[in-house]
């Protein structure tokens, strides 16, 4: 998907290398896709992630979740942390649509296994939202299970940013925001690894807005900012091929927060930080009964090199959110201007 994104507007950050195509997709196997409602009452929609090629129910992979600040409506995290799996794709939407998205992520299980041959009588979907009521007419739910099964249909490697999906309503540090994705690159004993972020963002405020160490915020135009405090909430999703467990996947999420706070970020009291990581390796078959798995450990001493990957890709996937966005009016003739349109070289 050709977007110009933070890199062709100058603005790089961090040490890492990025990935080939510089989203959470570079980690193999990770495909995005969204469905967008775009009317002149809904700026909406919603986005998934699927993290295998694999039927998830049957190949369950290592995840963590951490809650930073719980203002926010995710639904299966609970599951996550007791058992540090995930079953299902992941999906994200705004505030009031969480049910149903949920509902028709249970279906979308249900056939799938059922064309699998599984058994399916319990499974624990995990949806997150960011609240889009300033630019979308939200009472309404304009999304629907066919729009959720569109996205699974969309979804591949390349994918859009921006103001697509779920972040078709979103607002970030004042400005359009929605979603945004970057990646980084880690060697280890010979063998190159990938982190990638995926980020829906509707969080900060434009005073505080920060690039590259630069508090570019107050040189914008301020009378053009959608919103003045820290409200709205980030969801962060991380997908790796190292081989994490959940617990040091909780440790790699949680360094989420550094990425939003380089960006200026204080994590409002109205701003709902849930982050969850997940990795590829060491999948786990709950067909095979045996007492005993066998997997690869990662190095505990090792961890700044995925905790750096980490911040890295989140500060990206927001820039690039920022940058891919447009300017957008909403249902009650409010307009949230892109970043790209206050741009300047000097700011």
């Amino acid at each position: 998907m050709k977007q110009s994104r933070a890199r062709n507007y100058g603005v790089a950050v961090g040490s890492l290398p990025t990935g080939a195509g510089n989203r959470i997709t570079d980690v193999p196997g990770v495909t995005v896709g969204h469905c967008t409602v775009d009317t002149e009452e809904h700026k909406t929609g919603v986005t998934v992630l699927l993290p295998c090629p694999q039927n998830p129910f049957t190949h369950k992979l290592p995840a963590a979740a951490f809650v930073l600040n719980g203002f926010g409506k995710s639904l299966g995290l609970v599951q996550v942390e007791e058992l540090g799996v995930i079953e299902t794709p992941i999906a994200l939407t705004n505030t009031l649509n969480v049910g149903i998205v949920h509902d028709a992520l249970v279906e979308y299980m249900i056939r799938r296994c059922e064309a699998d041959g599984v058994d399916l009588r319990s499974v624990n979907p995990v949806v997150c939202e960011c609240n889009d009521g300033g630019l979308n007419h939200i009472q309404k739910r304009a999304v629907t299970r066919e729009h959720v099964f569109a996205a699974f249909e969309a979804a591949g490697a390349d994918f859009a940013e921006g103001d697509v999906g779920a972040g078709k309503g979103m607002v970030c540090h004042g400005l359009k925001g929605g979603v945004g994705s970057a990646s980084r690159r880690m060697e280890a004993d010979g063998q190159t690894y990938t982190m990638g972020a995926l980020v829906l963002a509707n969080h900060g405020s434009m005073a505080d807005l920060t690039i590259n160490g630069g508090r570019i915020g107050p040189r914008l135009d301020a009378a053009k900012a959608a919103k003045e405090s820290d409200v709205g909430s980030c969801i962060v999703l991380l997908a790796t091929d190292l081989p994490l467990d959940s617990r040091q996947l909780g440790r790699v999420a949680k360094r989420a927060s550094v990425g939003l706070a380089r960006l200026g970020s204080y994590i409002g009291h109205g701003s709902g930080e849930v982050f969850l990581a997940f990795s590829t390796a060491n999948p786990f078959d709950p067909g095979d009964k045996s007492a005993l798995r066998q997997v690869t450990a990662f190095h505990e001493e090792k961890m700044d090199l995925p905790f750096r990957a980490a911040a890295e890709a989140v500060e990206e996937a927001v820039l690039n959110c920022l940058f891919t966005a447009r300017t957008c009016t909403g249902w009650d003739k409010k307009t949230v201007y892109a970043l790209t349109d206050l741009w300047t070289p000097e700011a």
